[in-house]
């Protein structure tokens, strides 16, 4: 059996369905929320996981929490694994540029932790999304053009959809990629050319003025996670996620999707309702995964 963590959001169910449609019959999903034909993991409860039967782990970062707790939470799971008899794992983690982004520890530790843990297991280093990266790109008011921190740095941004194909064409033959660490981005864009394809024009503000501009737009942000959306404005914005590699494509067996067009329509889909076609959720950034 593949078994799928965080088979209710959105990389883990692409997951699922990619798996599925690629004919694999033993496949499950695992969440803290299940539904039909989903197996309840916790990872915030230890002594209820249960992984007996499952050959092959596809452990999707369980984020949205300090450092302490999601590499807890993934220390759970793996001791899981080992106990249970899981042969491999197959973790989804942070593209090997992203070191320098706030949510990168929890990510190396837990690298550092699937090493240890007694299982074979693969490295999926996923770059960021560019739905992402999209929906980080706010409006004027006027919905007159986009507003960004991230001047002319460009991000090897890369399909959700291609990530979810790499993770299923490993799960189904692990052997063959047992001990790999793969670095999954994709093509590089900026929000210039976001706002190109957009047909509107595109304006850097500073990082104090985008960090304010958060505080006072998305007061309900957990407290780590503003730091998080500041790490990848500076990042992008001064070139340190902007690096290519062919790995993902070797999965695949064919180019990565082209991110522009899906970055474009997450900006678009926040367009300030009533200034252009498409309405939207207002100009707030969206948050990372």
């Amino acid at each position: 059996m593949i078994l799928v963590t965080g088979a209710n959001g959105n990389l883990g169910a692409a997951v699922l369905a990619a798996l599925r449609a690629d004919g694999a019959r033993a496949v499950a999903g695992g969440s803290r929320t299940p539904g039909e034909g989903v197996r309840r993991l916790d990872f915030d409860e230890p002594a209820g996981l249960d992984l007996t039967g499952v050959s092959t782990l596809v452990l999707v970062s369980a984020g949205y929490a300090e450092d302490d707790r999601v590499v807890a939470r993934h220390a759970a799971v793996l001791a899981a694994a080992a106990r249970d008899g899981v042969r491999h794992v197959v973790y989804t983690s942070l593209t090997t540029a992203g070191d320098h982004l706030a949510f990168a520890l929890a990510h190396r530790a837990t690298e550092r932790l699937l090493r240890e843990a007694g299982p074979a297991w693969t490295v999926l280093r996923n770059g960021l999304y560019a739905e992402l990266f999209g929906a980080l790109l706010s409006w004027e008011d006027d919905g007159s053009g986009l507003v960004s921190p991230f001047g002319g740095g460009a991000l090897a941004a890369v399909v959700r959809a291609d990530l979810a194909e790499a993770a299923a064409r490993v799960a189904a033959d692990p052997a063959r990629h047992a001990g790999r660490v793969y670095d999954l981005v994709g093509v590089p864009v900026t929000a210039g050319l976001v706002a190109e394809r957009l047909g509107v024009a595109h304006r850097t503000v500073g990082l104090g003025e985008h960090r304010e501009a958060v505080r006072t737009a998305m007061p309900g942000l957990l407290p780590f996670q503003p730091a998080m959306l500041a790490s990848i404005a500076t990042t992008v914005r001064h070139g340190f996620l902007a690096g290519t590699s062919p790995d993902l494509a070797e999965l695949l067996g064919r180019p990565p999707r082209d991110p522009l067009p899906v970055a474009a329509a997450a900006a678009a889909a926040s367009r300030p309702a009533g200034t252009a076609a498409g309405t939207g959720a207002g100009t707030a950034p969206g948050q990372p995964r």
